[in-house]
C-alpha cells in the first residue's frame, strides 16, 4: 500500500502528476528551453483547490502563466518567445508568457504600482499580490518537479487568499479573490480590503 505524501511539496507534486493536462503542459513548456522558466500562480493553486474540493480538473483555470528570465529585455525578443510558444502549445492551452527581466519596464504604467528590476525569475514571487499566488513549478529534464514557494504552501493547502505584505495597494486583489470564492466557496479571504 503506497504511503500518502508526507510533506506539502510531496502533496503538491502528487496533485500535479494526477492532472494529465497539467503534466502535458509542463512537458510542452520544457521543450521551449526558456531560461529559469516556471509555470506559476493560478493554474497551480487552483489545481490544488480542485483536488481538495473534489471539483473537476481545470475548474476555474483561465490561463497558464509561464515566466522566464532573459537579459534581452527588448519587446522583440519576448515576442519571438511568445510566437515560438504558440507553435509549441498549438492553441491547446491559453498561455500568458512574460520575461521577468523586463516587467519593470511596463508594470507601473499598466497596474499603477512601482516594480523593481529583477535579477531572476524566482525573485518575481516576492512581488505577487497574494501569498497563495507565489508558487511556481518546473518539470526538470529528469522528470522531477522543482517547486518554488518562498512563502511556503500553507495558504495553497489551507485554501487561503491573503495579501502579500510586501505589496501594498493592489486594487485588483479583492475582486480576484471574490471571483475565486464564487468557484471555491470554502476559500478563506484574510485581510482583504474591498
Amino acid at each position: 500500500m503506497p504511503h500518502p505524501p508526507s510533506s506539502p511539496q510531496e502533496r503538491l507534486r502528487a496533485i500535479i502528476r494526477a492532472d494529465e493536462n497539467l503534466v502535458a503542459f509542463l512537458e510542452a513548456a520544457r521543450t521551449l528551453r526558456l531560461p529559469q522558466w516556471r509555470l506559476v500562480a493560478g493554474c497551480i493553486y487552483q489545481t490544488v483547490w480542485n483536488s481538495l474540493s473534489g471539483k473537476p480538473a481545470g475548474t476555474g483555470i483561465k490561463d497558464y502563466d509561464l515566466i522566464y528570465f532573459d537579459a534581452d529585455v527588448s519587446w522583440e525578443a519576448e515576442d519571438a518567445v511568445i510566437n515560438r510558444a504558440d507553435a509549441v502549445f498549438g492553441g491547446r492551452w491559453p498561455v500568458e508568457i512574460r520575461n521577468q527581466a523586463r516587467v519593470h519596464l511596463w508594470f507601473e504604467q499598466r497596474f499603477g504600482l512601482p516594480y523593481p528590476r529583477l535579477n531572476s525569475a524566482d525573485e518575481a514571487f516576492g512581488h505577487y499580490a497574494a501569498i497563495v499566488h507565489a508558487v511556481g513549478i518546473r518539470l526538470e529534464d529528469d522528470d522531477t518537479i522543482d517547486i518554488a514557494a518562498p512563502f511556503g504552501l500553507d495558504d495553497v493547502f489551507g485554501m487561503i487568499i491573503r495579501p502579500n505584505p510586501s505589496r501594498h495597494g493592489d486594487k485588483g486583489l479583492a475582486a480576484k479573490a471574490a471571483r475565486a470564492k464564487a468557484i471555491w466557496p470554502q476559500l478563506r479571504l484574510v485581510d482583504l480590503q474591498p
